[in-house]
Parts: structure tokens; C-alpha cells; sequence
């Protein structure tokens, strides 16, 4: 029988671990919440649009869900913080970037389904993408304030670094979710 999922207790368990033993904790603890996804969808429910359903946020640690609408891009962007990333429905592609004078380049790709969990370093650069004709779920764990820390994204384009702007950012959400509808009805 599947074990029963809950945002508060999973938060609980997490800053416990971080607390504890630090993020390799919190990384096995994500491991063993999207083993199985069907208790976190019974919990949260199937996505329906691009959003973050945040579950905590402090200088300690930010948790919240990630839902790309099909077919969605973010462009690359970094964290600043040590980063887990677990997908409960859904697949997430991710190309990995690095530095280079004066831009990116891509170096890496990894592709995350259902039950996959992938840790990035403080210092990772990544662009996602939902290749389905569906919804993606993860849940996103940074080891810090995801929401204060200064970071940075990349032009999709010039791949130029800009700062990030959570403006854009939900931007490209509200713009997903207006595609979305639009070619759904």
C-alpha cells in the first residue's frame, strides 16, 4: 500500500533533515516522496497551470511544487543555492549550461521522469522544458531563500546574463497559461 503524502509533514521531515544531517538528507527524503507520485497527486492534485505552489520559504530552505504547462520553456537561469529537483508527474528536460566570455554554452542535458530526482550545485545553470503534451509536476527544494537571493537568466536568444527578474519570470507563466487555454478552450 502506498504511503500517504503531506505537504506539512514532508516540510517538517525536511527541516528536520537539513537541520540534522543537510541537504544529502533532504536529497533522500525527495527520493522516497516521488518513488511513488500517486500520493503527492492525491495531495496536491493534478497540475493545471504554470505555477509555483510554494510550501515554505525562509532563509532556511524554499520547497514549493513546479508546474510546467505542456510544452513549456524557461529560460536559463541559475539558483545561487544548492538546488533538488523531484518529478512526480510529468517529464522535465534540462540542458545544464557553463560560462563562457561573456555568455553561455550548453555542456549537458538530462532528461527527468516521474520518480527522478537530480541535485544542482550552488553554481549550476539550467534551462527546462516540458517536451509533453501534458503537465509536469516536481518538487523543487533550495537550500536558501530562493525568492531573495539575487540570480541570474539568460537571454533565450543572445544567451546575454541579465539579473533575474521575478517579473519576467511571471511573465513567462501568465503567458504560458494564456497559450495554454487558448489552445485548449
Amino acid at each position: 500500500m502506498a504511503m500517504k503524502f503531506s505537504r506539512e509533514s514532508f516540510l517538517e521531515d525536511c527541516l528536520a533533515a537539513r537541520r540534522r544531517d543537510g541537504m544529502p538528507a533532504v536529497r533522500e527524503l525527495l527520493k522516497e516522496a516521488v518513488r511513488d507520485p500517486a500520493p503527492i497527486l492525491a495531495e496536491l492534485g493534478d497540475p493545471t497551470e504554470a505555477k509555483l505552489d510554494v510550501f515554505h520559504n525562509s532563509s532556511e530552505l524554499t520547497i514549493f511544487a513546479a508546474h510546467w504547462t505542456p510544452r513549456m520553456n524557461l529560460l536559463p537561469h541559475d539558483h545561487q543555492m544548492e538546488a533538488l529537483i523531484g518529478i512526480y508527474t510529468g517529464r522535465e528536460d534540462n540542458i545544464l549550461w557553463r560560462r563562457t566570455e561573456g555568455r553561455i554554452e550548453a555542456v549537458k542535458a538530462r532528461c527527468l521522469f516521474a520518480g527522478d530526482v537530480v541535485g544542482l550545485g550552488a553554481d549550476a545553470i539550467h534551462s527546462v522544458t516540458n517536451p509533453l503534451p501534458r503537465f509536469t509536476g516536481g518538487i523543487h527544494i533550495y537550500d536558501g531563500d530562493f525568492f531573495a537571493t539575487e540570480r541570474h537568466q539568460w537571454d533565450p536568444e543572445t544567451l546575454a546574463e541579465e539579473p533575474s527578474d521575478g517579473d519576467t519570470i511571471r511573465q513567462i507563466f501568465a503567458e504560458e497559461n494564456r497559450r495554454y487555454r487558448a489552445a485548449n478552450g
